[in-house]
């Protein structure tokens, strides 16, 4: 449960930013933000700080070079079921929120990587800590 909660969280940051429909803060700054440039700030900070949390957990717990793997695989199961006929790639905003699916998939993999990597090991991963 709590891996899909993390990715649930990271698909809402993502698709609050940019997604397809008019409702996201992408297009909401650019039709309104001058006239509310104190709330789309606070926002973006507010976006930014989630970015931070997700890309920082990410980076340290399976790097650059997993965030690519884990990419690749997704990448290669999209591939396979496109292949079956079972995903059709005709739909612009289909594939957006698709794109959006396997990055959040990707940030959701890297915060609950630590868990997963306990439960396989016994061993906590540990930052520097201060004594």
């Amino acid at each position: 449960m709590g891996f899909i909660l993390r990715w649930l969280c990271a698909f809402l940051l993502l698709s609050a930013t940019f997604n397809p429909t008019p409702y996201n803060y992408i297009s909401w700054v650019r039709s309104y933000g001058n006239a509310n440039l104190s709330i789309a700030v606070l926002t973006g900070l507010l976006l930014g700080i989630g970015y931070i949390i997700y890309l920082r957990a990410t980076l340290r717990s399976i790097g650059a070079a997993g965030m690519v793997l884990v990419m690749a695989l997704v990448g290669a199961c999209l591939w396979v079921l496109y292949d079956l006929g079972v995903l059709r790639l005709d739909d612009r905003n289909f594939n957006l929120w698709l794109g959006l699916g396997a990055l959040s998939f990707v940030l959701g993999i890297g915060l609950s990587w630590s868990h997963v990597r306990r439960m396989l090991s016994g061993q906590a991963d540990m930052d520097d800590v201060d004594e």
